[in-house]
C-alpha cells in the first residue's frame, strides 16, 4: 500500500498536477531555456536535484524547527533554495562551463523559480512524510522537466518549419505552451485521488 501511494504521489505530481503545464508555475525557465533538447534536459537535472535537497530541507524544518517557529517557514525556505541552488551553480561552473555558459542567467533564476518554494509549501501543508516528499520532489522536478524538453522539442522541430510572421516568436511559443498545458489536462481523469 505504501509503495503505491508513493507511485500516485509521484505520476501525480509529474502528470496530473504538473507544477508548469497544471499550476503555471516555474514559466520564466519553461518558456527562456526551452529552445534546445539538450540545455532543457540538462536545467531539468538541475531542478531535480534542487528540489529534492529542497525536499528534504523541508521535511527536516517541519519536523524540529518550524513547530516552535512556523513565522520562519517562508524565509526558511528560501535560504535553503538559495545555497543549494549557489551550490549547483558551483559544481556546473566547475564540472561544464559550456553547460554553464548554455544555461547563462537561467541557472542563478532557479532560485526564484516560484516551483521550487511551490514544493516546498505543498509538501508542507500536504503534511508528507520524509519518504513522500522525495517522492513528490521527484514527481515535480520530472514533471518540470519533462515538459521542458516537450517545448523545447517542438520549439527545434518548428525551426525547421514555415510560419507565417504573425505567430513567429513569443506568440507561437504561448500558442504552444497552452496546447501542452491542454494535453496535460487530460490527466487529470486518470484517477480521481491525485495528490
Amino acid at each position: 500500500m505504501i509503495m503505491r501511494d508513493l507511485i500516485w504521489i509521484f505520476v501525480g505530481a509529474c502528470l496530473i498536477n504538473n507544477f508548469t503545464l497544471s499550476y503555471f508555475l516555474g514559466i520564466c525557465p519553461f518558456m527562456g531555456v526551452s529552445s534546445r533538447i539538450s540545455t532543457a534536459f540538462r536545467l531539468g537535472l538541475a531542478t531535480i536535484f534542487v528540489m529534492v535537497i529542497t525536499s528534504l530541507c523541508a521535511s527536516f524544518l517541519n519536523a524540529f524547527i518550524l513547530p516552535h517557529a512556523p513565522y520562519l517557514q517562508v524565509i526558511s525556505f528560501i535560504v535553503v533554495i538559495a545555497s543549494t541552488v549557489q551550490f549547483v551553480e558551483m559544481v556546473i561552473k566547475k564540472l561544464s562551463p559550456a553547460l554553464f555558459r548554455a544555461l547563462g542567467i537561467f541557472l542563478p533564476l532557479i532560485t526564484t523559480n516560484c516551483a521550487i518554494l511551490a514544493l516546498a509549501l505543498f509538501q508542507t501543508s500536504k503534511e508528507y512524510t520524509l519518504i513522500q516528499g522525495l517522492a513528490f520532489a521527484l514527481g515535480a522536478g520530472s514533471g518540470f522537466t519533462l515538459a521542458l524538453v516537450l517545448m523545447a522539442g517542438l520549439r527545434e522541430e518548428l525551426e525547421l518549419s514555415t510560419i507565417p510572421g504573425v505567430i513567429k516568436g513569443t506568440a507561437l511559443n504561448m500558442i504552444i505552451a497552452g496546447l501542452l498545458s491542454l494535453a496535460f489536462m487530460g490527466f487529470a481523469g486518470l484517477f480521481s485521488g491525485a495528490a
